[in-house]
């Protein structure tokens, strides 16, 4: 098989040719003009994404903050109220004057039933750990009950009848970052106790 070298050649050089062109109409910078650009790209994105996480912030306060509120440990023995039968739940008594937004009212929600549960059920130590009491409320499916309360005097009035009764009792105080004054008391967290005592506590106060 003979080969043709004037097409061998001239393909060689149209391609040799081609390859120069190509190379030399590309300016030198335009690839770390690119990678500029998608750099300064990257930049705004993530500027965007700072300015829309501080808008969302603004708007909902930190609702969710774990480090938002302090609450008020004392320790109630609520062992006297194991034999006491029937359902066993928790109660989260809201202030109502304080005009917690409903972000607000679920963080300090789950403050309180934190709350609650810690001082009843974490620590053998504690003169409020009833292991008793909170299996029984485990086993019948860990209810809670949201209930109204119009003020902070009506509130210290219940915490009152709580530790009067041997109810395990927590109050939740704002860290004030956020909607209300520094050390307001928010929620007041009852339980887990007996349904039979709870509403001789809080059987006056409308479901939330």
């Amino acid at each position: 098989m003979s080969t043709n070298f004037p097409v061998l050649f001239a393909v060689t050089a149209l391609s040799l040719a081609s390859g120069y062109y190509i190379g030399h109409s590309i300016p030198r910078d335009a690839v770390p003009n690119k990678k500029k650009e998608a750099e300064k790209k990257l930049k705004v994105a993530i500027q965007k994404a700072k300015e829309d996480a501080k808008t969302e912030d603004s708007e909902e306060e930190f609702e969710y903050s774990e480090e938002e509120s302090d609450d008020e440990d004392y320790e109630i023995e609520s062992t006297a109220l194991n034999d006491v039968p029937g359902e066993v739940r928790m109660a989260l008594v809201i202030r109502q004057d304080l005009g917690m937004q409903k972000g607000k009212i679920a963080a300090q929600c789950c403050h309180a039933a934190l709350g609650c549960y810690r001082l009843i059920a974490t620590d053998p130590s504690r003169a409020s750990y009833n292991p008793t009491m909170v299996n029984r409320w485990l086993r019948g499916g860990q209810a809670k009950i949201t209930l109204k309360c119009p003020d902070k005097e009506v509130m210290d009035e219940l915490y009152a009848k709580a530790i009067a009764m041997g109810v395990n009792a927590n109050v939740i105080h704002d860290a004030g970052r956020t909607q209300i004054a520094a050390g307001s008391a928010t929620v007041l967290g009852l339980g887990p106790a007996p349904k039979a005592v709870l509403d001789q506590i809080t059987g006056e106060l409308k479901l939330y």
